[in-house]
């Protein structure tokens, strides 16, 4: 049982794999993996200004710390000139802590200024390898749509194309219906011609008064040739139109007058 569900769940991957390996598109994965580097680049930039912003505000501590030590230094100085040694002393041990939050806080800017500057450094190595991305993006995005054009042209010609191989087996039936149409018509006309099938309609001939209406058709044809011969002789359509006939019937008659001879 343990084979069995193995073997499904490799048979369900692969097919699982085939179908969003014809789905994806490679354009559109390239594209999404340049919007992911500037999300990215964009929290680098942002994680820079707070940074910064951070070293600004113990810049500002720092300021107002070195002006209150030496405001403390100078109410010492003060307090010794009018003979105050213990105000004096007073201030001098104050300033004295605020020298040391002083440090403390240089401590910490020039950390915060040290990874600063490494912040900066990377999103600027990273702007650099997000630029180069785009540019590459765009270059296989073009060559994609170019192969993929050419691919569905040569599809087009070769005729192995989806579309056009649907295309070429309508046109295949269609001249294979025509094909049977052509040969059951003509082995129609055969049959009527033979005599093997009947028109009812009356319209089909037999051989017989196909032939009878052949000669009459070259009888008249020769009658109007004579004629027309007639008229350039004499000049006269009439005449030569009733020489014509006389010559006909002269020629029809001749036959029936000659002796017949039998044999003994």
């Amino acid at each position: 049982m343990s084979g069995v569900m193995k073997r499904m769940g490799m048979i369900f991957r692969a097919k699982a794999n085939k179908a969003l390996d014809r789905a994806e598109d490679p354009r559109e994965t390239l594209d999404y993996s340049y919007q992911k580097q500037l999300e990215l680049l964009q929290k680098v930039r942002r994680g820079v200004a707070d940074v910064a912003t951070s070293r600004k505000r113990l810049e500002l501590q720092l300021n107002q710390l070195q002006q209150q030590s030496s405001k403390l230094e100078d109410q010492g100085r003060k307090a010794l000139a009018l003979g105050r040694e213990d105000l004096a002393r007073e201030a001098l041990s104050r300033r004295a802590a605020l020298q040391q939050q002083v440090t403390d806080l240089e401590t910490q800017h020039a950390t915060l200024q040290g990874e600063e500057e490494k912040l900066t450094l990377a999103a600027q190595r990273l702007q650099a390898k997000v630029d180069a991305f785009r540019t590459k993006k765009e270059t296989i995005k073009a060559t994609y749509t170019a192969a993929q054009a050419q691919t569905r042209i040569g599809e087009a010609f070769t005729g192995i194309s989806e579309e056009m191989g649907d295309v070429g087996l309508a046109i295949q039936r269609a001249e294979d219906k025509t094909a049977q149409l052509q040969a059951r018509a003509g082995a129609i006309d055969e049959l009527l011609a033979s005599g093997a099938l009947d028109d009812p309609s009356g319209m089909a001939k037999d051989d017989i008064q196909a032939e009878l209406d052949r000669l009459s058709g070259g009888t008249d044809v020769e009658l109007e040739l004579q004629r027309m011969k007639a008229e350039l002789a004499s000049g006269s359509p009439q005449q030569a139109i009733e020489g014509g006939t006389g010559q006909q019937q002269q020629s029809q008659q001749q036959p029936q007058d000659t002796p017949r001879f039998d044999k003994q």
